[in-house]
C-alpha cells in the first residue's frame, strides 16, 4: 500500500461585494413593515384609460388568432367532408 495521502483541494472564498454575500444585515427577528393607512380617492377613470390601452394593445392580435382558427377550421371541414 502505498504512504501518500491524497490532498484535499483547498477552496478560497472570494468576496466580490455582493450584497448576496453580506450576511451582516441579516437578524433573526422577522422585519415588521405597516405602511401608513391613506385612504385614497376613486381612481375609476385612470383604473379605466389603463384597461382600455391594455385592451386596444391585444385587440389586433386575439383577431389574428381568431381568424387563423376560422381558417384552420374551415380547412379541416372541407378536408374531411372531401374524404
Amino acid at each position: 500500500m502505498s504512504d501518500k495521502k491524497k490532498k484535499k483541494e483547498k477552496i478560497k472564498y472570494i468576496d466580490d461585494g455582493r450584497t448576496i454575500a453580506d450576511m451582516s444585515g441579516i437578524s433573526r427577528r422577522p422585519l415588521i413593515y405597516s405602511a401608513p393607512k391613506v385612504k385614497q380617492p376613486f381612481r375609476g377613470r385612470a383604473i379605466w384609460k389603463t384597461y382600455w390601452s391594455a385592451v386596444r394593445m391585444m385587440i389586433l392580435p386575439m383577431f389574428v388568432t381568431i381568424g387563423f382558427i376560422i381558417i384552420l377550421y374551415l380547412l379541416l371541414t372541407v378536408l374531411f367532408v372531401i374524404m
